[in-house]
Order: structure tokens, then C-alpha cells, then sequence
């Protein structure tokens, strides 16, 4: 796989980013792609390593043949490439961009060196395709007469949607918003995943006869029941949408708000959306607090610099995480190390600092006046020996370091904690697992007959990649259990 000696005479490279004060301007991508033969020479990193981790558990949780890619790229072969990328993944064009690539984390090559830069090589792959005619509309050469309804256009549901399509079924995909996309629409800002790319695959699952309705809730704006009825099976992919809140005193004050009320309006606002003033947040001129320090707290932190705030800070109540692996976290599992966000490569230049995040910080309440919030009072804490009972190590508040803060806005980016039971699953009946998902087979069957569910939904908050996966799998036992027999093949690592 790739040059005989690629990976010794050839040094990891990834796209650079756009200087930051042009960045913050716009809502852009960050980066600026590679020049081909630049992607070629990094496929040529691709060791012939004998076994791939890069595409076992511990890598891509759809298996994609990233050996085999890598070598097409570095051998010009693009129309090979694309079509060993597509075998597998449905939307590499999205997890080229947004994927925290587990598969580099796996690489052999990282054992010793930098690993082989796969995550922009799958962009590059997936650009291809357009760009030269590869990928294109694929429309069935008959129909079965089968009618699938899809609730929910993320990446689960799309890839649900497309898997089920190209195999002859009539699909049709509800999403309660005003745009398709979900999560790739409206959870994740432009500046990470311009949305003229989801509109793209939108359109071209659109002309492969896949239909698409907008704003419409399932058990709010239109019975559960009967979709139930008007299709031969439904599958679920609605996502973990119940944000995880904080409890302390002065959460009600204005001013304090879930990550998920405030980045969905600035990518409405691009869109070209007007937010009524009423309920507008926005970050302009403000002190803001970003409590959590994941993805999502990334993504409330770049959006808050582009919107003009005052100063922006992180909480993060963990420690920082080590610059190299730690010895309880080997090859090739996920390197738990601390990584610099284009977003926090941001702060840190507008911000003149070299870390923007604070560590080891608990929020203990909120002030204000007049019932708005004006001051954050934390501590600082330390982590001690673990707890005998539950392993975990115990927290303990450091004396004398309590201190305050001034801030107007206050975004909670803590994760999410299951998907919305109120509505279409209280309607259903639907029985849910002991963390509030939806429990299922492992033919992705729920307790309800006809029923299927994928995703976050049932796997609990996770990556674009693994709802693919998740969605793949799903088609996969629908078809199954429509027709008695299917090709569609199964997600590797969700058998």
C-alpha cells in the first residue's frame, strides 16, 4: 500500500487554517485544502502494515478500506478511490470534515510517528467524486412497492434513507425543522461544515428519488400511530436531543442557556432567517461563559468570537488532558490527549493567551439583577484517589479558591442525556433502556412491531461516523424483515 518507503520519506501534513482575523470575518471554512499532489504524497504514507487498525473496532466504526483508498490516491486513481470510499461510507464529504478520526488514533504508523493523515484524504476523495462525475444520482432500476417512513434527517436517518432507496423501497424522511439536515444543518456551525455541502448530498439523494418533508413533528404536528399505519415500517432517528442541564442556584436567570438554543440561530441567521428579537441570543458585546469543554463547547466558542463578544471563557470541571498518551491509555485505542480546536486557536490569538479553557473548575451558582444573570461564582477543584465503590477518582473543592466572574451569557455545552420522550415515543409506548434511550434488538427492532430506531437515539450521544453506521445497520434489518432477504451489507462493528 502506497510508496514502498512513503511513510519514511514523506512527513505528515494537514490542510492549514485561514489567518484568524479573515476567519472570524466570515462564516467560512477554516481551512484551505492541500494541492493534489501534496494528498498523494500523504497516501503514500499509508504503510503496507499487514494488519489495518486503522479500520478495525478501535479505528472507523464503518470499516472504511482506508489502506485501499490511500493507495488509489497515491496513484492518481481517483474513480477507484471514490468507488472503495463509497462502499462503505455514505457521506465521506461530511466525516472528512467533522470526524475527530479514531481511524488516526488506530494507525499503525502512529505508534512511532505521526499517523498517516486519513480524515483529509477521505475529504479530498469525497470532493473528487464531484468534482470529476463519480458521484452522481443512483436510482433504482425498479420499486418494490415498499413505503418507509424516516423520522429525523441526520446522519443516522440520511444514511438510513439512502442504504433503503438504493435498494428499490419508497422513503420518505420527516424532519420536524425547516431544513433537512438535523444535527449537520443546525448543530454544527459553517465555519466546520459549510451547509452548501449538506444541501449538495440533499439534492442528490433528492434526484435519487428519496423524498424529503419539512416541518413536520412526528407526534406533535402529526400522529405516531398513524405513520405507523400509512407505511410498512418507520425507523427512528430523532437523535439524543435532551441537553444535560445544571442544576444550581440561578439557572433561571436570563441570560443562562443550553448550547443547543444558541447555535441553531446563528446557522439560521446564514441561512438567511430572521430570529425574532424576543428570542434572540446572541453573544454580541457580552461576557460569555461556556461551561463544557467537548465539541459542542468548541463550536459555542468559535460562534461566540464571530459574533463580536466582549471576552469569551471555557469551564471545564476535568483535568487537562496530557500532551502524550498516558500508560492506561495504549495504541491503539482513542488518544485521550489535549488537542487545539480551530475554535480555541481563535480565542487564544484574539485573546492573547495560551490556553483559553480553565481546568478543574465546578460552577456553583449563578447571580444577577433584575433576573438577569451578571456574575458566575466557582471553585477550583482537585481530583483525589478513586472511590472504592465506583472507581472513579473523588472531587474535592480546593479551600480558598473560590472566585467570581462577570459575565451576560452563560452557555451550557455538557452533553446530552437522551432523546425527547415527550411526544412521538410517550405516544408510541415506547420502552426505553435504563439511560433513557431506545431500547432495541440487535436487528435494531424496538418494542414496538414494524418499529426500527438508529442512532443517537438508541446508542446515547456520539459521532457522525457511528450514526452512519448506525443508520446502515437499520436499512439493512429493515429490508431484512420487508423483503426475507437483503444485500445490503452489515456495519462492520454493529453486527
Amino acid at each position: 500500500m502506497g510508496a514502498l518507503k512513503g511513510f519514511m520519506d514523506f512527513t505528515r501534513e494537514i490542510p492549514s487554517g485561514r489567518p484568524v482575523e479573515d476567519r472570524l470575518k466570515d462564516q467560512k471554512e477554516c481551512y484551505v485544502p492541500l494541492p493534489e499532489e501534496n494528498y498523494q504524497e500523504q497516501g503514500a504514507r499509508c504503510m503496507d502494515c499487514g494488519v489495518p487498525f486503522c479500520q478495525s473496532d478501535a479505528g472507523c466504526p464503518l470499516g472504511n478500506l482506508i489502506p485501499d483508498w490511500n493507495d488509489m490516491v497515491y496513484r492518481g486513481r481517483y474513480k477507484e478511490a471514490v468507488e472503495l470510499l463509497q462502499k462503505t461510507n455514505n457521506f465521506p464529504e461530511f466525516t472528512g470534515r467533522v470526524c475527530p478520526a479514531p481511524c488516526e488514533g488506530a494507525c499503525v504508523l502512529g505508534i512511532s510517528e505521526p499517523a498517516v493523515t486519513i480524515c483529509k484524504i477521505e475529504e479530498m476523495v469525497a470532493e473528487k467524486g464531484f468534482e470529476l462525475g463519480f458521484t452522481k444520482p443512483q436510482i433504482p432500476a425498479s420499486r418494490t412497492g415498499k413505503k418507509i417512513a424516516i423520522v429525523g434527517s441526520g446522519p443516522a436517518g440520511l444514511a438510513c434513507a439512502e442504504q433503503l432507496n438504493s435498494v428499490g423501497h419508497e422513503v420518505t424522511v420527516f424532519e420536524k425543522e425547516n431544513r433537512v439536515g438535523g444535527l449537520l444543518m443546525y448543530g454544527i456551525p459553517h465555519f466546520k461544515l459549510d451547509k452548501v455541502v449538506v444541501k449538495r448530498r440533499i439534492k442528490l439523494m433528492t434526484d435519487s428519488g428519496v423524498v424529503f418533508k419539512t416541518g413536520i413533528n412526528i407526534g406533535v404536528d402529526k400522529s405516531a400511530n398513524e405513520l405507523k399505519k400509512e407505511f410498512d415500517a418507520v425507523v427512528l432517528c430523532g437523535g439524543s436531543q435532551k441537553s444535560r442541564d445544571m442544576p444550581v442556584e440561578g439557572r433561571d436567570l436570563e441570560g443562562v442557556h443550553f448550547a443547543m438554543d444558541f447555535l441553531p440561530q446563528q446557522n439560521k441567521r446564514n441561512e438567511g432567517d430572521t430570529i425574532a428579537e424576543d428570542i434572540s441570543i446572541s453573544a454580541k458585546n457580552k461576557n460569555v461563559l461556556i461551561i463544557g469543554g467537548g465539541d459542542t463547547g468548541s463550536d459555542c466558542l468559535g460562534t461566540s468570537l464571530r459574533q463580536g463578544a466582549k471576552n469569551v471563557y471555557q469551564f471545564e470541571l476535568l483535568p487537562e488532558p496530557p500532551s502524550e498518551r498516558s500508560d492506561s491509555n495504549p495504541w491503539p485505542q482513542w488518544p485521550k490527549i489535549f488537542r487545539v480546536s480551530s475554535s480555541h486557536e481563535e480565542a487564544n490569538v484574539r485573546e492573547n493567551k495560551d490556553k483559553i479553557t480553565e481546568y478543574c473548575v465546578s460552577t456553583k451558582k449563578f447571580s444577577g439583577q433584575d433576573g438577569k444573570v451578571s456574575k458566575v461564582h466557582g471553585v477550583k477543584i482537585e481530583f483525589g484517589e478513586p472511590d472504592p465503590e465506583t472507581g472513579r477518582p473523588q472531587m474535592r473543592e480546593v479551600p480558598g479558591s473560590e472566585f467570581e466572574l462577570e459575565v451576560e451569557l452563560v452557555l451550557l455545552a455538557l452533553g446530552f442525556v437522551h432523546p425527547i420522550h415527550e411526544g412521538m415515543l410517550q405516544e408510541l409506548d415506547m420502552k426505553l433502556d435504563a439511560r433513557g434511550n431506545v431500547a432495541c434488538d440487535d436487528k435494531k427492532m424496538t418494542s414496538v412491531e414494524g418499529i426500527f430506531v438508529a442512532g443517537d437515539m438508541t446508542r446515547g450521544q456520539s459521532l457522525v461516523v457511528w450514526a452512519i453506521a448506525e443508520g446502515r445497520e437499520a436499512a439493512r434489518s429493515v429490508d431484512l424483515h420487508l423483503m426475507g432477504d437483503t444485500q445490503l451489507p452489515h456495519s462492520q462493528f454493529l453486527k
